[in-house]
């Protein structure tokens, strides 16, 4: 499967080393703004054509899938761009910058029978089936509640700084302890509550949020990008727990008894970066004629999305392209 590349940042470098380490799919292409870039950027990352605007790689014809690697901010318009092109689309998260972008683009495909899936790329590591085996197994007992975190010292990156780009720690990094929580208790949420400490730009910089579910369990999650946590998920039941370490990337899961004595170290298979999953996931998707990943479905972009815009909304947080 020949891959476009549609943004020449770090993110498209990490895509297209997976590319190249893979055997089902290629860095056949990618597309900047600016030719000299997308040349540059071709020759140090081994991609076979390079273009100097967007749309010139999505008249290509043998590009199959193009994967959207620029800021959330410009997802709509990226997004409804490869559509016109009648291109399948891997993109990058957060799938847009809120959830009425999302209801939009996901419509839009829909209606052009365009697939289209969101890179989360949690939701299709081999990780998920893990944690899903355990919990369904009976191991922890009946699931009590969960805590999870992730975060980076990144002020010093504009993305996440500039509220034009749909700046902030929550869809960039927020948005993988939430779909944790949506992984292991799902969607059923009776009441958010939350609190953020704002950067200077009026983006959200810390987030501590609690998500109340039916029967009295809990997730409790913490995300920012002012400073690096553990970054653990953990998953608490009635007869012991389990903690998913580097919870954006999981390389390890530990089950340990009620008395927290380690019972089992379930180690993750090695792995090109990651991203070879949601790939291989869109390959196979696409080959069964599917409009969207059943790892990460249509209606499960859109909760997210709108979770976020929940929160943004209490925290008194707006874009202002919004």
């Amino acid at each position: 499967m020949k891959v476009g590349i549609l943004g020449a940042g770090n993110i498209a470098k990490k895509m297209a080393e997976t590319l190249n380490g893979m055997e089902g799919a290629s860095a056949y292409a990618v597309a900047s703004r600016s030719l000299e870039k997308a040349e540059e950027f071709a020759k140090l990352n081994h991609v076979e054509k390079a273009y100097g605007s967007y749309e010139e790689m999505l008249q290509d014809e043998q590009v199959e899938l193009v994967y959207v690697a620029t800021p959330h901010s410009h997802h709509l318009e990226h997004g409804k761009l490869c559509i016109k092109y009648g291109k399948p689309i891997l993109m990058e998260k957060a799938f847009t910058a809120n959830a009425d972008q999302a209801r939009e683009l996901l419509d839009c495909a829909r209606d052009r029978g365009v697939f289209i899936t969101e890179a989360i790329w949690t939701r299709y590591m081999p990780s998920r089936k893990k944690i899903d085996h355990i919990i369904a197994s009976g191991q922890l007992g009946e699931i009590c509640s969960l805590t999870a975190n992730l975060g980076y010292a990144l002020t010093d990156k504009k993305r996440m700084t500039d509220p034009a780009l749909a700046g902030g720690a929550l869809l960039d990094v927020g948005i993988y302890p939430l779909n944790f929580a949506s992984m292991v208790l799902g969607n059923d949420v009776e009441k958010m509550t939350s609190a953020c400490v704002k950067y200077k730009t009026g983006v959200d910089a810390q987030d501590s949020i609690i998500l109340s579910y039916p029967e009295g369990k809990t997730a409790t999650i913490h995300t920012g990008m002012l400073a690096a946590t553990e970054q653990y998920g953990i998953v608490y039941g009635t007869e012991g727990y389990l903690i998913a370490y580097n919870i954006n990337n999981i390389d390890r899961i530990e089950i340990f008894t009620p008395d927290r004595k380690l019972k089992e170290r379930i180690d993750i298979p090695p792995q090109i970066t990651g991203y070879e999953y949601e790939v291989l996931s869109c390959k196979k998707a696409l080959e069964e004629g599917r409009l969207e990943c059943p790892e990460m479905p249509h209606n499960e972009t859109l909760k997210m999305m709108e979770w976020m815009d929940t929160l943004r909304k209490d925290w008194g947080i707006r874009y202002p392209f919004e």
